[in-house]
């Protein structure tokens, strides 16, 4: 099963919590990736992988693209979503 795991509002609100559920999926052999609509500049992306580098099998930073679709591109297939604003899934901020 591959999981996506939105980052702001999501994995910040209870990061500790997060790493447990990401090393149970993960043993369970399940790939959990971080989808974040961050822009993948140093700035905004630096945080994220200091947090989650080497816990998620990998990070994504759609740069406001809609997440589905973003990841649609990379050839991943998301099963299950986590996400604050499941909005963004399907509709991006980028103009």
């Amino acid at each position: 099963m591959n999981i996506s795991l939105d980052y702001d509002e999501t994995y910040t609100r209870d990061p500790e919590g997060w790493d447990a559920f990401i090393e149970l999926m993960v043993s369970r052999g399940h790939k959990v990736y971080c989808v974040t609509m961050r822009s993948p500049d140093l700035h905004e992306s630096l945080q994220v992988m200091n947090d989650l580098n080497g816990k998620v099998n990998a990070i994504f930073f759609t740069n406001r693209e809609a997440k589905m679709d973003y990841m649609s591109k990379q050839g991943i297939w998301i099963d299950v979503w986590i996400d604050d604003m499941p909005i963004l899934i399907t509709v991006g901020t980028k103009r």
